[in-house]
């Protein structure tokens, strides 16, 4: 869980990281999940947001940047590329980010 958060984070403060394909597939659900309670924007949602992403300057560019954004979107919030494999390892590698 804390590598998922990790990465979420790292989404947030990116907007596109490149990963291997089931971390980024697994990272995108969670992600939705956080965007959809940051368009809430009450209290509440926030603190269930400082549960997973502990920065909170982060929190707050997801607050008043990235969640407005999607303010008339239901969702799908994240896309995931293929990018090939891992030239160590040969594992499929993927791309993630934030649709705009």
């Amino acid at each position: 869980m804390a590598l998922l958060r990790g990465l979420v984070s790292a989404l947030f403060r990116h907007n596109r990281i490149k990963t291997s394909w089931p971390k980024a597939k697994e990272a995108a659900r969670l992600a939705e999940k956080i965007v959809t309670k940051a368009k809430r924007g009450d209290l509440a949602a926030r603190r269930q947001v400082l549960r997973d992403i502990s920065d909170p300057d982060l929190v707050d560019h997801l607050f008043s940047e990235i969640a407005p954004r999607y303010g008339d979107r239901p969702g799908g919030y994240t896309r995931v590329i293929r990018a090939g494999v891992r030239r160590g390892d040969e594992a499929q590698m993927a791309i993630l980010e934030l649709v705009e």
